[in-house]
């Protein structure tokens, strides 16, 4: 009986075959009549042609398949940026420069001194300094309004970020973050000046603006300024005398970090500043200046500290009584020089130096970590400002029991356990805002 089922199955197996079999051969001959039925209209030939034809048509729509598909994606996630950044097309409609125009910042102000002091007078709640020799300070910094070329350069920038707003919390400064390109013609280097003029006249509660590139970080959280050292002084930077008024050296002071007082002379000095920066022909021909005018400087569009050294060297008798070169501590500190020392700095010395021991700030001039390429590797780059910024982070986490187990590392270990008396905790790093200080000295 298992024999007779077994043998049943197998026939109606191979009938059903052949009956598939029927079926396909007639599916196939009517495929070939009806593509035959073309022939009037030249498209095919021979049976052999007919069937070349048909495997290419085939063999090309396995080929076109995945290609048509990456089309689609490609168009929808053009579409989603068409939405996502509506105007973007905007930039390509600006109208280029005249270079027969002057440039100018804005309108001509003479007065600012005056309208400022009576502004002040008018509203006592803003004071321009809040405290014995502690003048109210913006630090200003920014970004451009689109995404880093390389993606990992937004994280940095955040970092960057976040490094200075925990400066400037504990020394009680305000801080101002720019994205927009205030003046088409200013980019790049120059951007900075256009901002720079607006917030002095929309803050004059403010002091001093600090500018501070978004390549540089604080690494002395500790260290303030010395401001009685500047009462009389209208600019800061770092830089040396010699190298700027002897040398004409071109790195002779840095722009990436210096304080600017709000007072008309500041307005005056960016007036004569800015006419370099308009990009186009004005910056190529003035760069071609600075470099014929300035020691080892190379070839390249004129930029804003070139412009500033040539003109503190050329005009140091309008200029150079308001101006201070800062090399006492570093206000500015090339990466290069400072990175590598970090836990040779740790084992001997202490916050609140601000020099060559424990820098105020670590530049990164060079890096481009927003963007591909730079003066140094990007691998390079990033992981020296992974070691700048846990540095000085170390010294925020310590005033809640916490450090990074190691300067290259995101994970942090704990350092000291809670406390039932939080407020008892010793400020071994004196990092307390100056405010808590004061409340803590007088209950004392």
């Amino acid at each position: 009986m298992l024999g007779r089922c077994l043998g049943d199955r197998r026939v109606r197996q191979i009938q059903r075959a052949l009956r598939h079999g029927k079926v396909t051969l007639l599916c196939l001959f009517m495929t070939i009549l009806v593509l035959r039925g073309t022939i009037g209209a030249g498209k095919f030939g021979t049976p052999e042609q007919d069937f070349n034809e048909i495997r290419h048509h085939l063999s090309f729509r396995k080929r076109s398949e995945p290609h048509r598909v990456l089309e689609e994606a490609e168009t929808n996630i053009q579409n989603n940026q068409a939405v996502a950044k509506p105007n973007e097309e905007d930039e390509e409609d600006e109208t280029p420069p005249d270079p027969n125009k002057p440039y100018s910042l804005g309108p001509k102000i003479s007065d600012w001194d005056e309208q400022r002091s009576k502004w002040l007078n008018q509203n006592p709640n803003f004071p321009n300094f809040i405290g014995p020799g502690k003048p109210r300070v913006l630090l200003v910094t920014g970004s451009s309004p689109k995404a880093c070329e390389n993606p990992v350069g937004d994280h940095y920038l955040l970092k960057s970020i976040k490094n200075k707003i925990d400066y400037c919390r504990l020394h009680g400064i305000e801080i101002f973050y720019n994205m927009a390109l205030l003046d088409a013609e200013m980019a790049g280097f120059w951007a900075k000046l256009p901002l720079i003029r607006k917030l002095l006249l929309s803050h004059p509660e403010v002091e001093f603006l600090w500018w501070m590139d978004s390549d540089a970080m604080f690494t002395d959280m500790a260290f303030e300024l010395p401001w009685d050292r500047y009462k009389d002084q209208n600019l800061v930077m770092h830089g040396w005398n010699e190298m700027v008024y002897d040398q004409k050296n071109w790195i002779g002071l840095n722009t990436g970090s210096f304080l600017l007082r709000n007072c008309q002379w500041s307005l005056d000095l960016l007036d004569v500043w800015a006419p370099m920066g308009p990009k186009g022909k004005i910056r190529d021909e003035a760069g071609k200046l600075l470099t014929r005018e300035l020691k080892d400087r190379p070839v390249f569009e004129a930029d804003d500290q070139s412009a500033m050294v040539y003109l503190l060297a050329t005009q140091r008798d309008k200029w150079g009584d308001k101006v201070y070169l800062e090399s006492a501590y570093y206000l500015h500190g090339y990466w290069g020089i400072l990175v590598d020392r970090y836990e040779e700095m740790i084992e001997n010395y202490h916050p609140g130096l601000g020099d060559h021991r424990w820098p105020l700030v670590t530049h990164f001039v060079g890096c481009k970590p927003c963007g591909k390429f730079g003066d140094y590797s990007v691998e390079r780059c990033l992981k020296q400002m992974d070691r700048a910024f846990n540095f000085g982070d170390n010294q925020i986490l310590q005033m809640y029991g916490f450090t990074h187990k190691s300067l290259v590392s995101r994970r942090v270990k704990r350092i000291r356990n809670d406390t039932g008396n939080p407020l008892e905790v010793k400020d071994e790093l004196g990092l307390l805002h100056p405010a808590f200080k004061a409340v803590k000295a007088s209950s004392s």
